[in-house]
């Protein structure tokens, strides 16, 4: 028996602010799209050109509740999962259509979260004013703290046949 590998990485910013969903069931899903960039030099000017890749990524159960809270869009995110075609009958067109999406498992939110900003700040005692009349420059540290959710489902997500009928629905109107 030969092995097969289907396992996607993505690295992009989500391109859309996200919209969490139920199933009948319950059961928690997010659907967002990533922009990947790649680069290449034309060779006919020889200039660099940017060609931005759209990748459809779906997400179940608590990491979807997770990334919905904490993700919006031009994020920088980490992607991984596996790829994953449904289809359907059009019911305008009687065609059958096909969607491939990455079905995720993990994800890292690689965005740093924003500093707060002093509204006012309250006057110097005199152990501060050394620092006001000699300023030394602020540094201030990134704090980048990623988020991480693993699929504990096993590939099996209640309600997920309910969930495809509903978005076929929606994808037909």
């Amino acid at each position: 028996m030969s092995k097969s590998v289907n396992q996607v990485t993505l690295l992009g910013n989500i391109t859309k602010d996200l919209e969490l969903k139920y199933t009948p069931q319950g059961t928690a899903v997010v659907n967002f799209s990533i922009a990947t960039n790649r680069s290449y030099k034309d060779k006919t000017t020889d200039e660099w050109k940017d060609i931005a890749e759209f990748t459809n990524v779906v997400f179940w159960g608590k990491s979807a509740e997770v990334i919905s809270q904490y993700c919006k869009k031009g994020n920088k995110l980490f992607v991984q999962g596996r790829l994953q075609t449904r289809s359907w009958d059009d019911k305008e067109t009687g065609k059958k259509r096909y969607l491939t999406e990455v079905f995720g498992n993990e994800f890292t939110l690689l965005t740093p979260k924003p500093q707060q900003v002093e509204a006012t700040k309250p006057q110097a005692t005199s152990e501060q004013a050394e620092e006001i009349f000699d300023p030394q420059p602020e540094q201030q540290e990134m704090v980048v703290e990623p988020l991480e959710a693993k699929d504990t489902t096993g590939g099996e997500i209640e309600g997920f046949e309910e969930w495809m009928d509903e978005e076929e629905k929606e994808g037909a109107t």
